[in-house]
């Protein structure tokens, strides 16, 4: 899979499913830095996934400042062709000053067992 640069940053699309339907997102930065995966709330929003009054509000904290989200358990989680079941995202505002829905964090790509290859800009699976 094609990692694309943007602000020397590497960026994929990826594809979230929620109680059955599903949705492409554009703009992921693929982040080894960040323990967790993040997407924007106005993103997830038209696949139903918003705050509820059970929600456990959580701050996460990094280079990019600290920001507060919320969890939420979905049905799959794809990347290319590796399909994550039963996934858990953070679900926030996402505004870090540059174009972007959101943060593929270690949690998935370990998960996933990624190889992050720079010199030919992929990201690729291990088997």
């Amino acid at each position: 899979m094609e990692l694309l640069l943007k602000a020397d940053l590497p960026f994929i699309a990826i594809t979230l499913t929620y109680q059955g339907a599903s949705r492409e997102v554009q703009n992921i930065l693929v982040d080894t830095g960040s323990a967790t995966t993040v997407i924007s709330a106005d993103v997830v929003a038209d696949l139903g996934i918003t705050p509820e009054a059970t929600d456990i509000l959580q701050t996460i904290r990094g280079v990019g400042g600290i920001e507060i989200v919320y969890e939420r358990r979905i049905d799959a989680l794809t990347i290319g062709d590796h399909t994550i079941h039963d996934f858990v995202i953070e679900v926030g505002g996402v505004d870090y000053g540059f174009d972007m829905n959101g943060i593929l964090g270690m949690d998935a790509l370990k998960q996933i067992k990624a190889i992050i290859n720079l010199a030919e800009m992929k990201l690729a699976f291990s088997e």
